[in-house]
């Protein structure tokens, strides 16, 4: 292989395993974790969603400080901070005692993920921009398929593992796959203040897609947090809820090949649309059925998805509006979306509390999915960016 290529190839790969950490590890592991965390702590399910809504506004926190931080610190640096941090702040979930310091930690381990995870963004556009071996599209597919490696990962060290102990593994992988990132990086860099102008975006005229991307992040969420944990209460067996997860993964690392067709074709909300209904199915599929193969059906769809939903948005943005306006438009929709994860476990959480237990919180999670799709539905093309 080329020098050049086989260059581009480990900053690619390198990327992937910041996504990794910062989405598959950092936030995706939980939903392994709960369970045996919820027994030992006595936990309802609303503190069990609250863990998640705080890792969420964490999140939050953390991408809106991101312009301001790259203004004045270049963003692989940012990128390693992040990933070196989570990485801390996961191996402490193993030391720490109180509801109120594990709902502490999810919060800034939100805030490192995300100060990870927008600068390994950054990164991959300006790599896809200036590869000349390797497609825009496998770079970015490549970037956000590295979740997926971040859920297989934590699929194969959590379950032989105390939750403590597992949370101590998943720092050390966290910080192992960092150093990974920083080798392969080392040729990749963005000044400071690149990419951080801001244009005025038409709100209006995108709100059927703000409102199908909100809806989005109040009902996947709710699946990620408790799906193992509404397998483990169907009696599906240990083995069998991480051969679940593991295809979850595999489709995550898929999906970036699947759809890229439809975000090339469409510019209006069809694609938010058809994919937020395709989520709604596979969250109701193991409401209607504990078979074991409709279950994993519904991993491998769902897997195949939920993260095509993003980039999604991205591409709406870039059909419609001028490159001037990319960034405040995909800040706009980065925190709609959070907002949904913000409110989305905890509300699981609360309606699984009471009668009908997660089957109605999946359920009405299912149904916030299918509003979206339908709202997506009245987002038309705007005029064709200049």
């Amino acid at each position: 292989m080329p020098p050049a290529r086989r260059q581009e190839w480990a900053a690619a790969l390198a990327l992937a395993l910041a996504a990794a950490v910062s989405l598959g590890m950092a936030r995706f592991s939980y939903a392994l974790l709960l369970p045996p965390m919820r027994a030992d702590l006595a936990w309802s399910y609303l503190t069990a969603g609250a863990m998640n809504t705080a890792n969420a506004a964490g999140y939050l926190a953390g991408a809106l400080a991101m312009p301001r931080l790259l203004r004045r610190v270049e963003a692989r640096r940012l990128l390693l901070a992040g990933g070196l941090l989570a990485a801390l702040l996961m191996a402490a979930h193993a030391v720490t005692r109180g509801d109120w310091a594990l709902l502490l930690l999810r919060a800034a381990t939100g805030a490192a993920s995300a100060a990870s995870f927008v600068a390994g963004g950054l990164l991959a556009a300006r790599l896809a921009g200036a590869a000349r071996a390797l497609s825009p599209g496998l770079v970015l597919g490549l970037y956000y398929g590295g979740t997926g490696l971040g859920i297989i990962a934590s699929t194969l060290l959590v379950p032989p593992l105390p939750w403590r102990e597992a949370w101590g593994a998943l720092g050390g992988a966290c910080a192992l796959a960092t150093l990974a990132t920083a080798a392969g990086t080392r040729t990749l860099h963005l000044a400071a203040g690149t990419g951080t102008q801001r244009s005025a975006v038409p709100v209006a005229a995108l709100a059927f897609g703000l409102a199908g991307y909100l809806m989005f992040g109040l009902g996947y969420i709710g699946y990620m947090t408790f799906v193992i944990t509404l397998l483990r209460e169907q009696g599906l067996s240990e083995g069998g809820r991480m051969g679940f997860y593991a295809l979850l993964g595999t489709g995550v690392v898929a999906s970036s090949w699947l759809w890229s067709g439809l975000l090339q074709r469409w510019r209006g909300g069809q694609t938010l649309a058809l994919l937020n209904a395709l989520l709604a199915a596979a969250t109701l599929i193991p409401v209607w059925s504990r078979e074991p193969l409709w279950v994993y059906a519904s991993g491998a769809l769902f897997g195949s998805v939920f993260l095509s939903v993003v980039a999604s948005t991205t591409a709406l943005v870039r059909h419609n509006l001028p490159a001037a306006a990319w960034p405040s438009a995909i800040s706009l929709f980065t925190i709609v979306f959070a907002a949904g994860q913000i409110v989305g476990p905890a509300l699981v959480g609360w309606i699984s509390d009471g009668e009908g237990g997660l089957l109605r919180g999946f359920a009405v999670s299912a149904a916030l999915l299918a509003a979206g799709s339908l709202l997506a539905l009245g987002q038309r093309p705007l005029a064709r960016a200049a």
